[in-house]
């Protein structure tokens, strides 16, 4: 296991052009709960548990998807907003599943090993980052590298991506849904192969498209056509949900309030108002619109969730706790809500509430240990408990999945100075300490 981190570390650092990633994952609880009851379907008819994939966005406005292991599956938010309905989505969730399913990551793992000496670290990237659970190293790999051997990681031949077009309808029929939605995918990279290469989404470069391609997709909607049924309402339900909350916090606020003016009282376009007063920022219409979801919904943690951030952000602590702590009743294994009621109770600035956090936070790492954000905070937590050493461990892990390893080591060889040798916090620092070590420098740019 320790290999495998490392050998993930140094990929990481011999691929990005910078400190830290260009582009990062939107690590939002109702977005992942969206994501995850649209791939259930898809899940179920690929043979997949549900609780083994997850369905993670990143970031950024192209239009992309791609899967780096058998355990993920990454999707830009450009291309999230750009689709319009919800099997859209499930049909690029069931094509990447189809990449998994049959082995396209295996045999380019076999490739590898003729590639080239990067590409093939490159390949132990899949296992490090399933063992791991760290989707963020995982991105950083992904989504800000230009490095052609990465490009060549990621890229399908036209003969997987038929084979995984045509494994992907076959689940979108088996699970009932509209198999012409993939022909709508497709449509859209219609003729990106036409454009210079600078030009191109990442997805036309990684997904060859062919119109031999379009019309074999096109001959297999037409075969399964008759096995779909009409979109579920909890599919729609949670598909606009989830193109809400991307659209308000990532498109221009006043835009989304004109949008949203000639959508009624309705709770999608209430969502999205309240969104966008926070983002203008007016803390009144805000809360107004927070107040009318939960009369709507008033054991929907996520709401509560989103009214604490709101909170939060305005500096009302005291409210933000109170929210935060409603959202973990109602889902209290939920680490993103729990590593949102850390950081409020932090801003309290009590000795009480550090203490609180610091357990609620080493909850959180124990269930999702790649957020950068989470370990921020549990770094604070530590030190406002006294706990020095502690708080540079956390601090070390921070910079490691941001690919700051320079900086990860500094922290590290802190921490193990101050533990006792052998304890788990030292050997976390070692783990860390050995893996920056490991990595290839960085060349300072001369002035």
């Amino acid at each position: 296991m320790k290999l495998l981190r490392h050998l993930l570390l140094i990929f990481i650092a011999s691929l990005t052009s910078a400190p830290a990633y260009s582009a990062s994952l939107i690590r939002d609880a109702e977005i992942e709960q969206a994501l995850q009851q649209l791939a259930k379907p898809v899940l179920r008819s690929a043979g997949f548990g549900s609780g083994r994939i997850r369905v993670l966005v990143i970031n950024d406005p192209k239009l992309n998807a791609f899967v780096v292991d058998a355990n993920h599956v990454f999707i830009h938010s450009g291309l999230i907003m750009k689709l319009n309905r919800p099997e859209a989505l499930q049909a690029v969730i069931a094509h990447e599943l189809a990449h998994i399913a049959n082995g396209h990551l295996t045999r380019r793992a076999t490739n590898a090993r003729v590639a080239g000496r990067v590409t093939a670290i490159g390949m132990a990237l899949a296992a490090a980052a399933a063992i791991g659970g760290n989707g963020d190293a995982a991105v950083g790999l992904a989504a800000g590298t230009s490095s052609s051997a990465a490009r060549r990681f990621f890229a399908h031949t036209r003969a997987e991506e038929s084979s995984a077009d045509q494994s992907a309808m076959r689940y979108m029929g088996s699970a009932g849904l509209d198999p012409s939605a993939m022909v709508d995918i497709l449509q859209i990279f219609r003729g990106q192969e036409a454009l210079r290469p600078g030009r191109q989404d990442p997805y036309a470069r990684t997904h060859p498209l062919t119109q031999d391609r379009l019309r074999a997709v096109k001959g297999f909607a037409a075969s399964y056509k008759k096995r779909s049924q009409p979109t579920t309402p909890e599919a729609s339900y949670w598909y606009a949900r989830m193109s809400a909350k991307l659209n308000g916090f990532l498109r221009n606020p006043r835009s989304v309030l004109r949008r949203s003016e000639s959508k009624g009282n309705g709770e999608i376009a209430t969502l999205r108002r309240a969104i966008a007063y926070h983002k203008t920022p007016n803390l009144k219409k805000a809360l107004a619109e927070m107040n009318a979801l939960l009369k709507m919904r008033p054991r929907d943690p996520y709401y509560h969730e989103l009214k604490g951030q709101i909170l939060l952000e305005a500096r009302q602590f005291n409210a933000a706790v109170g929210s935060y702590k409603q959202a973990m009743a109602l889902a209290p294994r939920e680490p993103l809500i729990e590593s949102g009621l850390g950081r409020a109770l932090l801003a309290q600035g009590s000795s009480g509430a550090a203490k609180q956090a610091l357990t609620i936070l080493t909850s959180a790492r124990s269930r999702d240990p790649g957020d950068p954000q989470m370990l921020r905070n549990l770094a604070l937590a530590y030190a406002k408990n006294g706990q020095n050493a502690m708080a540079s461990v956390a601090t070390a892990e921070r910079y490691a999945v941001l690919g700051r390893f320079d900086d990860a080591a500094i922290h590290a060889k802190r921490a193990m100075g101050a533990l006792p040798r052998g304890s788990s916090g030292w050997l976390r620092a070692q783990d860390i300490l050995s893996s920056a070590e490991a990595a290839p420098k960085r060349k300072k740019k001369r002035k």
